[in-house]
């Protein structure tokens, strides 16, 4: 099922409420949330995934914050570093801003720890605003 049009207008104008000004863009049958051209959410089914990692991911455990999976070619569920988004986040700016925030900051982290020069220089740019 794809994603509808008024769903993922009101997350980028909640996220923009919130402090974190978001675009989204097509991707393998879902979308993928964007803020300054960082990759930090995957909208599935009208569904809000954020990126996590090992700082962040203690937050969404405590809430019980499921995992997004998809089908390998094999059939085998497998699992990504991006969790349901609280339900409180979809009810308002500031808590959608709090929870996009940690999942920018997990994602720029993510991208900071690769080697690749150009991915260190965007997430650089990007924290030091």
């Amino acid at each position: 099922m794809a994603n509808s049009p008024d769903f993922l207008a009101y997350l980028t104008e909640l996220m923009r409420d919130g402090g974190v000004p978001t675009t989204s863009r097509r991707m393998f049958g879902g979308h993928g949330l964007y803020a300054d051209g960082v990759f930090f959410a995957i909208v599935d089914d009208d569904v809000l995934y954020l990126k996590v990692d090992e700082r962040s991911r203690a937050e969404f455990d405590a809430l019980g914050c499921t995992p997004f999976t998809y089908a390998t070619k094999e059939g085998v569920q497998q699992a990504l570093s991006y969790l349901r988004v609280p339900d409180e986040a979809l009810e308002r700016p500031d808590a959608m801003g709090r929870w996009a925030r940690l999942a920018l900051g997990a994602a720029l982290r993510k991208a900071a720890s690769t080697k690749s020069p150009a991915r260190k220089k965007a997430a650089r740019k990007t924290t030091s605003r």
